[in-house]
């Protein structure tokens, strides 16, 4: 299928975020008389919950290794191209456009790339997992730093930024929902790429910005945003996944048996080693390493496992509801869209624990490792005795979701029990509402009591 998409069609992305379907982004698979198999991997630098999959597997390059050992038996040579994206949107139209084999993207522009892929001819399928959260943590939506903003329902009427047909979106949509809010009229939503959407934040023309990982941590590590609302809230598994063109799954099937290997060997590498992945993520992308491990250390908000576990599925299946209603999709056969074989057939399959409860951990100056704390208080006890020249971060879960957060950008309550900290002032409120005689507490003070 060539040419322009029809009116429907283009309607199953957001204007924004398309990219035109003759762009080229290099050859899709294929071998040339000499004998070269190129594979053009497109994935998000940036959106680091696909490190797996993407920038850190790049950085290792396990993917090659696997390729040049499948090239010294079958006496072929393949090539790599690996394209960056920004958002998952422009990976779905090169691979629509048989341009990009294999791509990694979040759970709503997965259902978009199922809904497109079927739609002109080029049909996908999910085959992996880069990294989840059960409970939606994943996704936050920030304020400015000092913003008179204390809970969702104060977004009535005002302008949210967000990416249109992400994962961020729709847990802005289903939020603002539980909270009373009609989704479309309630507020003034700018469709925005992430970037964007924090100029807009950081000059005023929004008044919050809901976005996907690792935004809403890079910005409040870097004092430029406070969280409002915690998507674990939810309780509704949010996920990045890898999915890959029908056509290409077939005819190079031990390739993508490769990727998946690659990338489980890849999860192995930050699940063994969090700080050196989380260093070497930062110095690919330019992130703040701090914001990095925030989602991808040891107790991170993000849990990496290529399993595409039922529970995933299910709450895929829940956002198709999400997209339709917003005309971005009009069905997605999910079962018929995941695909668990080539995960199945790839080698060294270990079963990853699931997550436990998260606990906080302190990150000093000079160290390749970390410590952790079952006990907030306990942690700050140590911050205190470091000093905090020497920290580079600490960590704490929210008392009632567990979603990990930077201790000095969390909301510290006081209680006769000790101290627990909240991603949010409405998280905090709640607690506080609960039991009788507790406070809310700046970090420094927060600090002195622990100390």
């Amino acid at each position: 299928m060539t040419g322009k998409p029809s009116g429907a069609l283009a309607r199953l992305l957001p204007l924004a975020l398309l990219v035109p379907l003759a762009t080229a982004c290099g050859g899709a698979a294929g071998a040339d008389d000499s004998g070269t198999v190129t594979v053009t991997v497109g994935y998000q630098s940036k959106t680091i919950n696909t490190v797996t999959a993407g920038t850190l597997l790049r950085s290792l390059g396990y993917f090659e290794e696997e390729l040049a050992a499948r090239g010294k038996k079958d006496g072929k040579t393949y090539e790599v191209k690996w394209q960056d994206y920004a958002t998952g949107a422009p990976i779905t139209a090169q691979m629509t456009a048989g341009k990009i084999d294999i791509g990694s993207m979040g759970d709503y522009p997965l259902l978009i790339n199922a809904a497109r892929g079927k739609q002109l001819g080029q049909p996908t399928r999910l085959v992996s997992v880069t990294g989840y959260n059960l409970r939606g943590g994943l996704n936050t939506v920030v304020t400015a730093p000092g913003s008179k903003l204390r809970s969702l329902s104060g977004l009535r009427g005002k302008k949210v930024s967000t990416s249109v047909g992400s994962a961020a979106d729709g847990t802005l949509i289903r939020a603002l929902e539980h909270a009373g809010i009609d989704p479309e009229k309630g507020i003034r939503k700018l469709n925005q790429q992430p970037s964007v959407g924090a100029s807009a934040l950081a000059g005023g023309s929004v008044d919050a910005l809901s976005q996907f990982v690792a935004w809403p941590g890079q910005l409040a590590y870097e004092g430029k945003a406070q969280a409002l609302y915690d998507g674990a809230d939810l309780k509704l598994p949010t996920f990045h996944g890898v999915t890959v063109r029908e056509e290409f799954a077939k005819k190079r099937a031990g390739v993508l048996d490769d990727f998946l290997t690659a990338q489980r060997r890849a999860t192995d590498h930050l699940r063994e080693r969090p700080v050196a992945a989380a260093e070497s993520v930062a110095k690919e992308t330019g992130l703040p390493a701090e914001a990095v491990y925030l989602y991808n250390g040891a107790h991170g908000i993000a849990t990496f496992d290529p399993a595409l576990r039922p529970e995933l599925i299910t709450a895929l299946k829940k956002d198709v509801p999400i997209l339709r209603g917003a005309k971005l999709v009009d069905d997605v056969d999910v079962d018929s869209f995941v695909d668990p074989e080539p995960l199945a057939r790839a080698a060294h399959a270990p079963a990853y624990p699931r997550a436990g409860a998260a606990e906080s951990e302190l990150w000093l100056k000079g160290r390749d490792t970390t410590r952790t704390f079952k006990d907030p208080e306990k942690l700050l006890a140590a911050v205190a005795a470091a000093g905090e020249a020497d920290v580079r971060a600490a960590y704490v879960p929210d008392a009632l979701t567990g979603t990990l957060w930077f201790a000095d950008r969390a909301v510290w309550v006081a209680d006769g029990s000790g101290l627990r900290a909240f991603v949010t002032p409405d998280h905090a409120k709640t607690y506080v509402g609960r039991h009788a005689g507790a406070r809310a507490v700046s970090y420094a003070d927060a600090l002195e009591l622990a100390s």
